[in-house]
């Protein structure tokens, strides 16, 4: 392997600058080119680089799905003449473009919505483990529900309600980290495929060290809902945790199932955590429970995004769910027919949201509502189209997930203000 990589390195050195070599051979590491008659480093086939007759260099993949880029000039085929310049494999994703079924290829510096960089200490380590992406949701859905409520009621604010819910964002937080927690642990050799970077399966954060967190956060998070929030909101605490462990524990395992798996998450998401925070702020006030408008918009209008999110969440994860048998949305429609689902549910979303602030009067901010989902709606329409035109490559699928994280968390901060 140590000649073969080395082989590689010399043969690079002729075509980029010596200096780049070695970060060629890393970058080449993580990329799959198909060529059976190709010499093969670690994941990589790589083919030999045979000397053109006119003082060239010829890159020969064997596979006319692969592009190659020199100096600005893009060259399809099976072989491309190079300069003195760098060659940069640009992969196609002909079958999720195609058929919108998988990827066909490994890409080079996926992004990705989850924190990827490796993690330097175990405080990193566990930042990663909880998911961050997830945090700020759970931040975010939290102050602007109770913000909104004080909006309504500002002559009930005081500054001593302030530790009660700063507790009640500590116990949620506590919960969500055990339910992604969990989740890691058990999925572990699934997330080696799918997602390497997270920490146990990087080899970041011990599985040992993994179900302490966990065992603290849920420890941590029920005994301060059971002594703080009163019986209602504990029974509904202890319901998500429930949820949660059943999603991801065998034998129920219900991620399994594409169904069980995106109700899970609605619930989860969706109805419990605003239901459960405003009943919360509601009581904290000493007023009797009601649903606003905006309240109930919000609840219902999140538990349908959190179904996107349980479907889309998926579309980078098809590989490793098929080789572990994980039944989703993804490994049924694809990538191509994932995505315009997820799309057109929430432009059902957002033209509800429209058309509620049209024929209902005296609701709603009415300019804002409306204005904020039109902007909403056509850069969703945007970053679709732009998911199409990039083939729905791997790349492409990761920042389509993440523009949908982003049209999640601009909901609840337009929230307090409609």
């Amino acid at each position: 392997a140590t000649t073969m990589v080395g082989s590689f390195a010399t043969t690079l050195a002729g075509v980029t600058p010596a200096s780049r070599a070695a970060s060629h051979v890393s970058r080449a590491s993580r990329r799959r080119v198909y060529n059976p008659s190709a010499r093969v480093i670690g994941a990589t086939a790589v083919a030999p680089l045979p000397k053109r007759s006119g003082g060239g260099n010829v890159c020969a993949t064997g596979h006319t799905g692969v592009s190659l880029r020199t100096r600005g000039v893009l060259l399809r085929g099976d072989t491309a003449q190079t300069t003195n310049r760098r060659v940069t494999v640009i992969p196609f994703s002909t079958a999720a473009g195609a058929s919108g079924s998988a990827f066909n290829e490994d890409e080079e510096d996926v992004q990705s919505v989850d924190a990827s960089a490796p993690a330097n200490s175990i405080a990193g380590a566990v930042w990663k483990f909880v998911r961050p992406h997830t945090i700020r949701g759970t931040i975010l859905g939290t102050t602007a529900i109770v913000t909104k409520c004080l909006l309504n009621n500002p002559e009930l604010f005081s500054i001593a309600l302030f530790p009660k819910a700063l507790l009640g964002l500590v116990a949620l937080l506590c919960g969500n980290g055990y339910i992604v927690g969990i989740n890691q642990i058990y999925d572990v050799d699934i997330d080696k495929v799918n997602k390497p970077f997270l920490p146990i399966a990087a080899g970041e954060l011990s599985v040992p060290l993994a179900w302490t967190a966990c065992a603290v956060f849920v420890s941590l998070g029920a005994t301060i809902v059971t002594l703080n929030f009163g019986t209602l909101i504990t029974k509904l605490y202890l319901f998500g945790l429930f949820l949660g462990t059943v999603y991801s524990v065998p034998p129920f395992r219900l991620k399994q199932n594409a169904f069980a798996a995106f109700a899970i998450i609605a619930t989860v998401r969706g109805f419990l955590l605003n239901f459960g925070v405003h009943h919360a702020t509601t009581a904290a006030l000493g007023l009797p429970f009601q649903w606003s408008p905006p309240i109930l918009f919000i609840t219902s209008f999140v538990t349908l995004f959190a179904v996107v999110i349980s479907i889309t969440k998926d579309l980078a994860d098809i590989e490793g769910d098929k080789k572990f048998n994980i039944d989703t949305f993804a490994t049924k429609l694809g990538v191509k027919g994932v995505s315009y689902l997820g799309s057109g549910l929430l432009l059902v979303n957002y033209v509800a949201a429209v058309t509620l602030a049209i024929l209902v009067k005296g609701w709603f901010n009415r300019p804002l509502m409306i204005g904020a989902h039109c902007l909403f709606a056509a850069f969703l329409i945007a970053k679709t189209k732009a998911l199409e035109t990039e083939g729905f490559t791997k790349n492409a699928v990761q920042r389509y997930y993440q523009n949908i994280w982003y049209l999640f968390y601009s909901e609840y901060l337009i929230l307090p203000f409609i």
